[in-house]
């Protein structure tokens, strides 16, 4: 199995950045939403199913020990559907949070498992790279297009191939950090035409943040990258100084594609804002912490955000959205404290982790393992930031590469005892037999219940046109105010 892995860890890992980045020129029969969602669920499932029964077919009941973190945040999450659920489709999302956390650390464990770690982490970055410079090209092109048109507001237009810029801006605050490892380490790193490739794709996504105004991705990877280099130190300057150097490449790019050129070409350089307000999310924050203690601490339950009796005068008259712009206080209003509690619990396990491999990486002066350690700590305390203002968690393409780098990460920071081979082949094949049978069950009946919730959507749609007079804002769906409060169901 192990000679297949990188083959399908390529392929898999290229479908999800087409499909991330450029859905706008494949067929995504659903819409690109829709899709990615349906991507994710489905992949999720099956990876889930295998990856499991293999682990438990190599490792025994010693594999459980190692992953107890994501059955337990997985457990919690489904608690609220089942108590506290008061709609059909509350169960659907709550499914997707769950093989989401058990996801990542599964690809962490099989990573280490297969001793392919350093392969994959070395795949992910070229191919983040690559897809990232495609993807910077294009949005040139067509940023020549518009001012070929006399367009003047390019944030009409750019970034494309998302609902809206701050989906957009999850997936460069995912990236960013890591684009530099391409030019640091594998086999190309010394390879010129190829560090002038990576020097393309940065860059120009650096662009996009500054033209987009993306404050969230701005605050999250500032924080990450600086926390990161502090915590590891000297080993981690030439990754800081590779992210720095793409930084400042981007903002002269932004400089010259945005202000020079457009001023030759009209009177007005229309040029979007770094707002230094909370653009409405405060009243959207206070609804939520309102919401978290009406049942504390099991919270409202799944999906009530969209069906509950409005609690805060500041949010009665406020924009209304999918989720309230902050991961946290929606699984507090939703799930409860006690997830969040649960959430603290897995961070602290995460980050003794984390501690022990960064002695250990300093101790020995090794300076790759630095360097990989660096940018995708950045990346993920980035990511975590960002989703104290947005739904990094909740948008299919962003936990589409979520996902990957979550569980990267942890196959960087699990010690060797763990995934060592249990030596009782009998009751290993039992328990994966076991662990086949039951989890594929349960993903079969959850991926009916996706399957359930996209008809009912679906069928909603054409009244929510009709009779509501607000946006399909998106969430579990693009049209993701649905189920939503009896007053304005059908």
């Amino acid at each position: 199995m192990g000679k297949l892995c990188n083959p399908v860890f390529l392929v898999t890992t290229f479908t999800v950045f087409l499909s991330v980045l450029f859905a706008n020129f494949l067929f995504m029969p659903l819409g690109d939403y829709a899709t990615q969602r349906i991507m994710l669920t489905h992949g999720l499932s099956v990876f889930v199913v295998f990856s499991l029964a293999f682990l438990a077919w190599r490792h025994g009941c010693e594999l459980l020990m190692g992953i107890w973190p994501a059955f337990m945040m997985s457990a919690i999450f489904t608690l609220p559907a089942i108590v506290f659920n008061k709609n059909a489709f509350g169960a659907t999302e709550t499914g997707m949070y769950a093989a989401f956390f058990v996801g990542f650390v599964l690809l962490g464990f099989l990573s280490r498992s297969l001793n392919k770690t350093h392969d994959w982490v070395v795949l992910f970055s070229y191919l983040a790279a690559l897809m990232t410079a495609f993807y910077g090209a294009v949005s040139v092109m067509i940023y020549l297009f518009l001012l070929s048109d006399g367009v003047a507001v390019f944030t009409d237009h750019l970034p494309w191939g998302f609902v809206n810029i701050r989906y957009w801006s999850h997936i460069a605050t995912w990236l960013l950090p890591i684009l530099p490892l391409a030019v640091l380490v594998g086999p190309l790193k010394d390879n010129h035409l190829w560090r002038f490739l990576v020097a393309l794709g940065s860059p120009f996504l650096w662009w996009i943040v500054f033209l987009s105004a993306a404050r969230g991705s701005i605050l999250g990877i500032t924080f990450g990258v600086t926390l990161a280099a502090v915590l590891i130190g000297r080993s981690a300057i030439p990754w800081l100084f590779m992210f720095l150097r793409y930084l400042v490449l981007g903002l002269l790019i932004w400089v010259l594609l945005s202000v020079v050129v457009p001023s030759f070409l009209a009177d007005d350089i229309m040029l979007r804002s770094i707002k230094t307000t909370s653009s409405g999310r405060i009243p959207l924050f206070i609804e939520a912490w309102y919401m978290s203690l009406e049942n504390f601490p099991f919270g409202m339950g799944p999906q009530s955000w969209l069906t509950h009796e409005i609690l805060s005068k500041e949010y009665l008259n406020a924009s209304k959205f999918g989720h309230p712009h902050n991961m946290y206080l929606m699984w507090a209003a939703e799930y409860g404290w006690l997830l969040i509690g649960a959430l603290l619990v897995f961070s602290v396990q995460s980050m003794r982790l984390f501690w022990r491999q960064r002695s250990e990486v300093r101790a020995n002066n090794s300076s790759e393992p630095a360097l990989l350690l660096a940018a995708f700590a950045a990346s993920i305390c980035g990511a975590l930031f960002h989703a104290g203002v947005s739904a990094v968690f909740m948008a299919p393409g962003s936990m589409l590469i979520g996902i990957f780098v979550l569980g990267l990460f942890w196959a960087l920071i699990i010690p060797d005892s763990v995934v060592s081979v249990s030596a009782r082949p009998n009751r290993r094949l039992v328990a994966a037999g076991f662990l086949f049978v039951i989890v594929g069950t349960l993903c079969i009946y959850w991926l009916c219940g996706v399957w359930k919730y996209h008809a009912a959507m679906t069928k909603d749609l054409d009244y929510y046109q009709k009779n509501i007079q607000i946006e399909t804002f998106p969430r579990f769906w693009s049209h993701g105010n649905f189920p939503r409060h009896s007053d304005h169901m059908p």
